[in-house]
């Protein structure tokens, strides 16, 4: 991932940040497959928000694996971006995983700060604390705690001194989510269940890290909402959005920086999700990211398409 703070600042960035964070447009989730579906950045959930629930395990060892894919077209001024992630379960409540991120780089940013094919790391691991529907309810939500570690980008801006021409920028930078989450799939509405996500995160981290650094940590709210539709053959469709609020503040040149100045606003998502066969634990996902304030219509970095694949074995 290489975004940088010149980035921010150029009238380009400022009226098409959306193509920046549209990397968690990807994955809803059924009742039944939800917890088989992995994000852009690794754990079980929607894209970069997360669920409650955890990838498939048996209640004393390790399921099987889960692998994803996700690919993002964010355009010429930014580039594309594609994840490879791979997470297990364990003992039915709990999650680890591994995401390998990649940045085929930008062909409109000046050479010194236009790299191809560079990426990072991210850790992450999720812990269930109430199942859904415990003690025989029929209204408690499945509730959650993880964490997301983001690691070894030499290029994320975290706000420490670096030059353009003297290329005397690169550096290692990191940035932590800490969340809570509940999940509740509501199937009241006749053949329509609906699957309702809620929950808070502190974050460091501006953008999910794609913008950078945040001055410090604050308290910020996510949520999602899916209509599941059942399709000839027992496939399945999925209808939904997602919502997540960013931090106020990004740091830059050691300054703290409004996100507004910068068009980073609450994120707002809407995607659709193919369960081809409830034989075979493959999602396709598909979707589209709202995320500008309009102040500007530049360019065709707005709105962003992105594919992304997820298989439990």
């Amino acid at each position: 991932m290489r975004v940088f703070a010149l980035i921010f600042h150029s009238p380009v960035f400022k009226s098409n940040w959306s193509a920046l964070a549209l990397f968690f447009v990807l994955v809803l989730a059924t009742p039944f497959a939800r917890a088989q579906s992995l994000g852009y950045e690794g754990p079980t959930g929607v894209f970069v928000t997360p669920l409650a629930s955890t990838a498939s395990s048996p209640a004393n060892g390790f399921g099987k694996p889960v692998v994803g894919y996700h690919f993002i077209a964010g355009g010429d001024t930014l580039g594309d971006y594609q994840t490879v992630s791979v997470t297990e379960g364990f003992a039915k409540r709990y999650e680890f995983g591994y995401t390998s991120e990649f940045h085929a780089g930008s062909n409109q940013l000046p050479q010194e700060t236009s790299y191809y094919y560079q990426g990072f790391q991210i850790v992450h691991g999720k812990a269930n604390l109430v199942e859904e529907n415990a003690g025989k309810t029929k209204w408690v939500p499945a509730i959650s705690v993880g964490a997301i570690y983001r690691f070894n980008d030499h290029q994320l801006y975290d706000g420490s001194q670096w030059s353009s021409g003297g290329k005397n920028y690169q550096q290692t930078s990191s940035n932590v989510d800490f969340y809570v989450v509940g999940t509740k799939v509501f199937t009241g509405i006749k053949k329509v269940p609906v699957l309702f996500n809620a929950g808070l995160r502190g974050t460091n981290a501006s953008l999910w890290g794609l913008a950078g650094n945040a001055p410090g940590y604050s308290a910020r709210g996510f949520g999602a909402l899916a209509f599941i539709f059942t399709l000839p053959n027992k496939s399945t469709l999925i209808l939904g959005s997602e919502a997540a609020q960013q931090p106020n503040q990004v740091l830059a040149n050691n300054v703290a920086v409004p996100s507004a100045d910068l068009s980073i606003i609450t994120s707002v998502v809407y995607a659709a999700r193919f369960v081809p066969s409830p034989k075979h634990k493959l999602n396709i996902d598909v979707g589209v990211l709202h995320a500008s304030d309009g102040r500007q219509n530049v360019g065709n970095a707005k709105d962003r398409a992105a594919f992304g694949l997820s298989y439990a074995f």
